[in-house]
């Protein structure tokens, strides 16, 4: 084995750790979250949880390509598996963007105030303290292996780090200085963002000479 093999294996076992980590802890944190959320009347809170299950499901898809990839293929299967997995992510991107989005507008229609919930403040800050770091190994090791679609994962990770923002200015906002408006406010300025990322997924580049 050569000194690029050794290279390539060691950052296929980092990106398993950390799509498994990032699994275990959205998983973790969706639950909670929208426990939580239900239980304190918050739709913030709620809409963050399921955010944190839409991930899931995006990180799911991203390691079942790279254990694939690893085990040994045909270039052409494995341009076909990446870009399955990176136009499965970007459609969760689009899925959150409309959520979000329509949650944010229909907030502000309605003057919904989001409720105050220690344990929602508590989430916040870990996943700002957590997702930004595992996100800038996932991209280091994306670029390693030349994996798009584990590129596209780490940046929907960078988004979950912006929603624990946009929720914990929103809870902060309202508790501390009365702005009910923060929360849905900040929601409307990130969808178009999510939209880009997740239509530019999708669209891609084409596999094996197609």
């Amino acid at each position: 084995m050569n000194l690029s093999d050794i290279t390539t294996h060691k950052s296929y076992n980092l990106a398993f750790l950390l799509l498994t980590g990032t699994i275990i802890y959205n998983l973790l944190e969706g639950l909670i979250a929208v426990w939580q959320g239900l239980s304190a009347g918050s739709i913030s809170l709620v809409g963050f949880g399921f955010d944190s299950i839409i991930e899931v499901s995006a990180s799911a898809v991203v390691l079942w390509h790279l254990i694939k990839a690893r085990g040994g293929v045909s270039e052409c299967v494995l341009e076909k598996r990446e870009q399955f997995a990176r136009r499965f992510v970007g459609f969760t991107f689009i899925a959150l963007a409309l959520y979000v989005g329509s949650q944010a507008a229909v907030n502000l229609w309605t003057h919904r105030t989001p409720e105050e919930s220690m344990v929602g403040i508590i989430l916040a800050i870990l996943s700002l303290v957590i997702m930004p770091l595992l996100a800038r190994w996932k991209i280091k090791i994306a670029k390693n292996l030349g994996s798009e679609a584990l590129e596209m994962e780490a940046k929907e990770t960078i988004c979950c780090a912006y929603l624990s923002l946009i929720l914990l200015v929103g809870l902060g906002a309202n508790a501390l200085l009365g702005w009910w408006w923060a929360d849905p406010a900040a929601g409307l300025v990130m969808t178009p963002w999510l939209l880009r990322e997740g239509l530019e997924g999708i669209k891609g580049e084409q596999c094996c000479g197609k």
